[in-house]
């Protein structure tokens, strides 16, 4: 019996990730383009929500992103704010490692 509450859990789990998912894409090819790029962060916010909720589930993945919403505002300086545990975290990672300047530890020999 546990199996079946298992499977039902994961399966609402997958369904509502893809309703928010979905609601983000929509947002994004219709509302984004009318308002033009105002996100301070990399990645924006709609990225990083739709990463969030991929990686993290529907429940935590919602609340990371809302909590990045939160600080994407004009007195904010932005800037990179991956999600932990994501694509978009690994890329920073790389980006960090191929422009370590020659007198940091990093790139010495």
């Amino acid at each position: 019996m546990k199996g079946v509450y298992r499977t039902l859990i994961n399966a609402l789990r997958w369904l509502l990730g893809h309703a928010l998912i979905a609601a983000v894409r929509l947002y994004q090819y219709t509302l984004s383009p009318l308002l033009g790029p105002r996100c301070r962060f990399w990645p924006s916010c709609s990225s990083y929500a739709i990463e969030a909720i991929q990686v993290h589930g529907p429940l935590k993945g919602t609340w990371m992103a809302f909590k990045r919403i939160m600080k994407c505002h004009p007195g904010s300086a932005g800037g990179m704010d991956p999600v932990p545990g994501g694509r978009s975290e690994a890329l920073c990672r790389d980006d960090e490692t191929h422009h370590a300047s020659p007198s940091s530890p990093s790139s010495r020999d």
